[in-house]
């Protein structure tokens, strides 16, 4: 359940504080690091829609944490990042500057751009993460988050890429591009429908449609561009006002949350559901929210992929805890446990070739979920995250022209 803001202050109250700043603990080794985050407590704002990544957080990584350095991890769930960069940034206009809410985000895209450039990040450590060296910083994927460089802001967590799910059973062969999905939307009305922005997933989706009417990613690549936006946005409203009609519930209403997408698909309400996170589907058929019959698929033409990270917000008042934080995450055995399809399924966001031979030999030993599209498969039609402003005025156009 999401809290109240008034509650997640008060959680400020009860924290343990590391006593040296973010300049001090650059200039400590990590040793010393360490020592300074015995004791205290990490409050980690993350989407918290999933159970099985909530328990691995949870159990997992706050078990390890607990008993190797006395560090109490403390999951805030959200629903909207955005709502947590606006609570960082009243911080920031209220003075606060060592005492703030928030320890740790989990986070990606227009909300790092934001926080980036409202300088509300603590920036210029990551190097003092022993499994930084895990990391390929020379893979652009990671090295920039939706166009923005990370610039030692951000720590990775996971690789993503968007996918697509269909009961077999009921859907025998799905569409395998976008011009042949829009056509099925029109050719089955009622049966498709997709979360409204800003539920990320949706904007998602919007976007596939968006490349789709630009005739590739090629001429979206780079810093915005109004002229070029305008054309393609006139082609992408045109479609989706067209297909409108033919969505669930004659498209009066949409899903909020991909949630609640999931479950109009597992009430059999709509034919396709999808994700960022593909895993997600074998889990739910193992949880029997899904039908065996239920497998996943991509696009010809492609569908996104991106990496989402964890940051430490400029505020924090327990930045070494933080760290310690960010780097179990990073550890080949934290990636590894949260790889495996019966705990999440989530794609590494390390080198895993510079892991221990041990860690190596577990990734190689799992074996994916039959409904779950095989990540390498999937990779070969990848399309590139668009920089963040393009994300902005796409959701703006879609509430101005479809969504009023």
């Amino acid at each position: 359940m999401l809290r109240p803001l008034a509650a997640l202050l008060l959680l400020t109250t009860t924290a343990t504080a590391d006593t040296a700043d973010g300049e001090a603990l650059k200039a400590m080794t990590w040793d010393q690091i360490v020592d300074e985050a015995r004791g205290g407590t990490v409050n980690w704002f993350m989407w918290g829609g999933a159970d099985n990544i909530n328990i691995y957080v949870s159990d997992y990584v706050g078990g390890i944490l607990k008993r190797d350095y006395d560090i109490t991890l403390n999951r805030v769930p959200i629903t909207d990042a955005a709502e947590i960069v606006n609570l960082i940034l009243s911080e920031k206009e209220a003075g606060i500057t060592d005492a703030g809410t928030v320890d740790l985000l989990w986070i990606n895209g227009e909300n790092f751009r934001s926080m980036k450039q409202g300088e509300l990040v603590f920036c210029g450590y990551t190097g003092l993460l022993p499994n930084n060296a895990l990391v390929n910083w020379d893979n652009p994927a990671i090295a920039n988050d939706f166009g923005v460089p990370v610039e030692g802001c951000e720590v990775p967590w996971n690789t993503v890429q968007f996918a697509f799910a269909h009961d077999s059973a009921t859907v025998a062969e799905p569409p395998r591009d976008m011009a042949a999905l829009i056509a099925w939307i029109k050719a089955n009305p009622g049966r498709f429908t997709y979360p409204a922005p800003p539920d990320f997933t949706g904007s998602a989706f919007i976007r596939h449609v968006f490349t789709h009417a630009a005739g590739g990613p090629d001429a979206l690549l780079g810093p915005f561009d109004q002229a070029k936006f305008d054309q393609v946005a006139t082609k992408t409203w045109a479609i989706l006002n067209e297909i409108e009609p033919l969505l669930w519930r004659e498209g009066q209403t949409y899903p909020n949350t991909v949630t609640q997408l999931n479950e109009l698909f597992a009430n059999g309400e709509v034919a396709f559901t999808f994700n960022y996170d593909p895993s997600q589907f074998g889990l739910a058929v193992q949880a029997g929210t899904y039908p065996d019959t239920v497998r996943s698929f991509g696009l010809s033409d492609g569908t996104i992929g991106n990496t989402n990270y964890t940051l430490i917000p400029f505020n924090s008042p327990n930045k070494a805890a933080a760290m310690v934080v960010q780097n179990l995450l990073l550890s080949g055995e934290a990636q590894l446990e949260k790889a495996k399809t019966e705990v999440w399924g989530a794609a590494p966001a390390i080198n895993i070739t510079r892991t221990s031979p041990e860690v190596q030999a577990g990734f190689a030993a799992i074996k994916g979920h039959p409904s779950v599209i095989p990540a390498a498969q999937l990779a070969k039609a990848t399309l590139p995250e668009l920089q963040a402003d393009w994300l902005t005025a796409i959701e703006k156009g879609w509430a101005e022209n479809v969504g009023n």
